[in-house]
């Protein structure tokens, strides 16, 4: 169950991915298979190469990309999310969903 996001917020996020750049999406999330964890960034592009070298930039296992047209992604959760979006410069994200 995704929430804290809007409808513009995520079709900023879509359009971004359907131009092949690498777009990050954060949301509040709750998933019975990660007790805990209460965010998710979600990481898109349609150019499922460049996405795929994005992930092995960031020692990320690319075989986890949801390969979901028209919108694949990647899903950071835990540690790893707070200190990507840190690398991104993604300040935003990391002070509004409390990171």
């Amino acid at each position: 169950m995704a929430f804290g996001i809007n409808r513009k917020e995520l079709e900023a996020w879509k359009q971004a991915v359907n131009r092949g750049e690498i777009a990050f999406l954060t949301h509040f999330w709750l998933d019975p298979r990660f007790p805990g964890m209460t965010t998710v960034t979600k990481v898109g592009c349609s150019d499922l190469q460049r996405l795929k070298s994005w992930c092995e930039t960031h020692g990320l296992p690319s075989r986890h990309i949801h390969n979901r047209n028209p919108f694949p992604h990647f899903d950071l959760i835990g540690p790893k999310q707070k200190e990507i979006l840190i690398e991104e410069k993604l300040w935003d994200h990391v002070e509004r969903f409390k990171l």
